[in-house]
């Protein structure tokens, strides 16, 4: 499926502070969800988001001149981890992050089981990844008031 005209293309350090305040946005809504605003995705400093983009495989998606979404993954142990799929508010279900989940399978260089996690309320979300092959595997208490999904895919060689 292509989404509506968006460009996916590997990030760089000059765009860390635009998808660091989209990530906060985006997950803004996850806090007010849960009534947690103290979520990793929601404290992370602009100095560790450029340190993921030396180490992992780190995409965006493009509106023109927008970044309107992003995806990074790292290999662990032999499982790729993806993590932060976020698209913009104004931009979800229109098939952007179906199309940068299936981009950021293809940067994984022998891939052969990828994890992907989200809050066990973010119902749309765990149903975005079950179309695109992901199985729950395991459940995370990340506090008193969120309780993670893991979801696994394995890749055939």
């Amino acid at each position: 499926m292509k989404a509506i005209n968006v460009k996916i293309k590997k990030t760089d350090k000059t765009d860390a502070t635009e998808i660091l305040a989209l990530q906060k946005l985006v997950y803004l809504g996850e806090a007010e969800k849960y009534n947690d605003f103290t979520i990793p995705p929601l404290i992370q400093s602009l100095d560790e988001i450029k340190s993921e983009l030396d180490s992992y495989v780190f995409l965006k998606a493009e509106l023109k001149s927008l970044i309107v979404g992003s995806v990074r993954a790292h290999n662990l142990n032999d499982t790729w981890h993806i993590g932060r799929l976020i698209v913009h508010p104004d931009y979800q279900r229109k098939g952007i992050g179906g199309c940068l989940l299936l981009e950021i399978e293809k940067h994984l260089d022998h891939a052969n089981r990828l994890e992907i996690f989200t809050g066990s309320d973010s119902l749309s979300t765990i149903r975005l990844y079950e179309r695109y092959g992901y199985q729950k595997c395991r459940t995370e208490r990340l506090s008193d008031r969120i309780l993670l999904v893991f979801m696994e895919k394995y890749i055939q060689a």
